[in-house]
């Protein structure tokens, strides 16, 4: 009997997931528990390893087609058994094509079309009495735990929102677009939409060359999450510059033998993450989340770190960093950076952080303004170290200009919790303990 290969659930709150590639063609003979294709999921992208050996024989989902876990996307064949059976020709007929987002919510369509023909009650009736029984379990079997919070926060009843998952289950972009719909409507600039329209701009006689590709499910994400960011926080951000001189030659003394005892690169990123979580101990609003009309304050520091990839950003979490020692910090945070381009991780290591540090610098930027990683209330933007002539005072009170390697570090707040004088204090604490540094890096 054929192996089904099933789209697996990646975390408790996950409920559908999106096939991005294939790694294994059909015919192909694959070993159990090697890659066999690539899934994104609104929390991780990660590999799914064969669940046995034999040979790929068909492929139910083809790559682009977002499906509800448990659901069989291809089978594997014991060697010539079965013949090799065609692939889906689009995402398309894999998925069930998703409608534009209407201009005013829709009524959901019947869950269960009655046969066109059959004995019993009027279609009208049975539709209403279905549609009641779906309203009456609507949190339960349409939406996932984010959907109902989303439709909580924005006061939006999801029998309202037509769902366009499988078996009608309704998406998290079904309720944004409910959302944008509601604030477009109630926006200034809707008022003038009862003015006489302007007659349309002449359009160019030629489109602008070039390739309209459609984005991919991980770009899809980090543009409704950015997007949600600046709706939800009032974002203010302020810049320190930093002397960075004493860790520098620190670093330079220590790399070649902490290497060898440790096995392990030491990079400047165990030092920023340590020195943010002495301050965030000193200021733990800044390690505090917002919760309706509430202020969580978190017992841990789970510190997010941003990982650039190439096909896109993922902030895997340091969970319980203020308990660990430099040393456990360095191979933390590699660890995560490893298996975020290997595609290894798992929801977990994505989901908890309170605090997040993301690091343009290693790219050359001088500074960035990062936006805030939802649900934290803060979150710190590391500068290039760059050499630069400074005014440096003595003991004596003499001045003198010297060449130190700088680094400007970035934080943007949440000004709804956290206001300008303490976003500035904890900046001015992780400023003194670099420049100041004194612990051992092992």
């Amino acid at each position: 009997m054929p192996t089904n290969v099933i789209m697996p659930q990646m975390g408790e709150s996950i409920f559908e997931g999106t096939v991005t590639k294939w790694l294994k063609k059909l015919g192909d003979t694959v070993l159990r528990d090697e890659p066999l294709f690539e899934i994104s999921t609104d929390k991780v992208d990660a590999e799914i390893p064969a669940p046995a050996s034999g040979v790929l024989q068909e492929i139910k989902a083809a790559e682009g087609a977002t499906v509800q876990v448990n659901t069989v996307v291809g089978t594997i064949s014991a060697d010539g058994e079965a013949s090799v059976k065609s692939a889906p020709a689009k995402a398309a007929e894999a998925a069930p094509a998703k409608p534009a987002a209407a201009s005013k919510p829709q009524p959901p369509a019947p869950a269960k079309p009655a046969p066109a023909a059959r004995e019993g009650p009027p279609l009208e009736q049975e539709q209403r009495e279905e549609q009641k029984e779906d309203q009456a379990d609507d949190d339960h079997l349409r939406s996932s735990p984010l959907v109902r919070k989303i439709a909580r926060d924005h006061n939006v009843s999801l029998s309202q929102v037509s769902g366009t998952g499988l078996g009608g289950r309704i998406t998290k972009q079904d309720i944004m677009a409910i959302v944008e719909s509601h604030e477009a409507a109630t926006s200034p600039q809707a008022a003038t939409a009862a003015q006489p329209a302007k007659p349309p701009a002449a359009q160019p006689s030629a489109a602008i060359p070039g390739d309209l590709v459609p984005m991919s499910q991980m770009r899809k994400i980090i543009a409704q999450r950015m997007i949600e960011s600046r709706r939800t926080s009032a974002h203010v951000h302020c810049m320190f510059q930093v002397d960075l001189s004493r860790i520098v030659q620190l670093r330079n003394k220590n790399k070649s033998s902490f290497e060898k005892r440790h096995g392990a690169r030491l990079t400047f990123m165990p030092f920023f993450v340590r020195a943010a979580i002495i301050g965030l101990q000193q200021f733990p609003i800044v390690n505090a989340s917002v919760e309706g009309e509430s202020i969580r304050y978190h017992r841990n520091i789970n510190v997010g770190v941003a990982v650039a990839l190439d096909w896109g950003l993922i902030v895997p979490v340091l969970k319980n960093a203020g308990d660990l020692n430099f040393l456990g910090l360095q191979r933390g945070i590699a660890d995560l950076g490893e298996r975020s381009r290997s595609k290894k991780l798992k929801p977990e290591d994505v989901e908890g952080s309170t605090f997040t540090i993301t690091n343009p610098g290693q790219f050359g930027a001088v500074f960035g303004l990062p936006i805030i990683n939802q649900p934290n209330a803060a979150i710190m933007g590391v500068g290039g170290i760059t050499k630069t002539p400074l005014v440096v005072t003595d003991a004596d009170g003499n001045d003198s200009i010297a060449v130190r390697s700088v680094v400007n570090l970035t934080l943007g707040y949440d000004h709804r919790i956290i206001d300008g004088a303490i976003a500035d204090q904890f900046m001015a604490f992780v400023k003194k303990t670099l420049e100041n540094w004194s612990e051992d890096v092992g």
